[in-house]
């Protein structure tokens, strides 16, 4: 049997998994980077990932120190670069990922 959407000709073959991908790819939320950049004596700058977030539609974020050590829930990625930054003249700064367009049902395929 041929399962097809209310919206469409019967000629057409409703395809359900793509509409479940579909709505994960764009009600995913976003990710980013808490990137610590540090002034070296030389003049040159250096980098570590501080922190990995995920940020919502509503704003807020949910951040977790790479070591795993620090899990943090604040109400924006802005927050995050407060946490992050060291008075010792160290500045924090968002790096965000692209978001992905494409979603499967196999672990392997996502690794």
């Amino acid at each position: 049997m041929v399962t097809v959407a209310p919206d469409q000709s019967a000629s057409e073959p409703f395809d359900f998994d793509q509409e479940v991908r579909a709505l994960v790819l764009d009600t995913a939320p976003r990710l980013f980077a808490v990137v610590q950049v540090f002034a070296l004596d030389d003049g040159w700058r250096d980098a570590e990932v501080a922190a990995w977030g995920t940020a919502y539609e509503d704003g807020r974020v949910d951040v977790t120190s790479v070591d795993g050590l620090r899990r943090l829930s604040l109400a924006s990625p802005a927050r995050a670069t407060w946490y992050f930054a060291r008075r010792d003249g160290v500045t924090a700064r968002l790096v965000w990922l692209m978001p992905s367009r494409a979603a499967t049902f196999d672990p392997a395929e996502a690794a």
